[in-house]
């Protein structure tokens, strides 16, 4: 199973609402690193190391929060409902 990445912002709201779902992924055994951006600038560096990637996805922009498979070059935004998350995540 390869490796997840969710680049989130610690007081981004929509992040927080994200957090039960991928932590329930999480425990169904998908590996998802939580990455936080806003205040660690070495993740903010390595989600805009994937800016084409990301902002073809993600109308253009880097928002949060952002779901990415680095080895297929696939991410989803913002908050989307488990199911969407989940088929993201076995991709």
């Amino acid at each position: 199973m390869s490796k997840h990445i969710m680049f989130h912002g610690r007081e981004c709201p929509h992040c927080r609402a994200m957090m039960p779902l991928v932590d329930r992924l999480i425990a169904e055994g998908f590996a998802i690193e939580k990455l936080e951006v806003w205040h660690d600038e070495k993740n903010a560096d390595l989600m805009r190391s994937y800016r084409p990637v990301i902002a073809a996805k993600c109308g253009g922009q880097l928002r949060v929060p952002t779901f990415l498979n680095p080895e297929t070059s696939d991410a989803v935004c913002g908050e989307i409902p488990y199911e969407k998350l989940k088929e993201w995540a076995s991709s």
